[in-house]
């Protein structure tokens, strides 16, 4: 069984609806080590409301913090200390999907960033959403992972824009899973759609 990371190349590039598709594509485990704001209706509950399959379980975070911010500053206004060690994977044997908070550099306490929740063993996989300055922030997202030595693979998202995917894929030779285009909505039909397309890429 593997376990996949989700991580963007900044914030609000579709992290979320990447996981669901991802999870529904391998019927797999669904966790967020770190949840900052939105504790109503977190990712995980929207995750949960995209699929549809009966295997997938849906594991609790290890922080849930009440601000939307950076897990290091939502910590610190809920009185809390992240403590690197105290975020365990479940245990499963299942396929594991895991979602991470922003992009790979963000902080989670005064040591330690998201980066330093991806073990060696993980696939990593990068969402990339067309903005100005989002070729610079998925070849440095895609580099570093790969200088690390792990194995990295993307999906875009958003409006197509034909020249950034092809420079972005051209420079980093990684895998492409698919693109998730700008739908009207999603909920468990159109993500699954998207996992049947996905799912021979993973």
């Amino acid at each position: 069984m593997s376990t996949y990371f989700i991580t963007g190349i900044g914030t609000d590039v579709g992290k979320t609806v990447a996981s669901a598709i991802i999870t529904e594509a391998l019927k797999a485990d669904y966790w967020k080590p770190i949840q900052a704001g939105e504790l109503d209706f977190c990712d995980t509950k929207k995750v949960q409301s995209y699929v549809s399959n009966h295997k997938s379980k849906f594991h609790d975070n290890s922080y849930a913090l009440q601000t939307p911010m950076s897990p290091h500053a939502a910590a610190d206004i809920d009185g809390v200390s992240i403590q690197l060690k105290d975020i365990k994977p479940p245990k499963t044997n299942n396929h594991l999907v895991i979602e991470g908070a922003g992009g790979l550099l963000v902080p989670i306490n005064k040591k330690n960033t998201i980066l330093d929740l991806i073990k060696p063993t993980y696939k990593v996989i990068v969402v990339s959403r067309h903005y100005l300055g989002s070729i610079n922030h998925s070849l440095l997202t895609i580099n570093l992972l790969k200088e690390k030595g792990f194995e990295v693979s993307i999906i875009f998202s958003g409006n197509e824009h034909k020249t950034t995917e092809a420079i972005i894929t051209e420079m980093t030779k990684v895998k492409v899973i698919g693109r998730i285009n700008e739908e009207p909505y999603f909920d468990h039909n159109v993500v699954k759609e998207y996992a049947e397309a996905f799912k021979s890429k993973l």
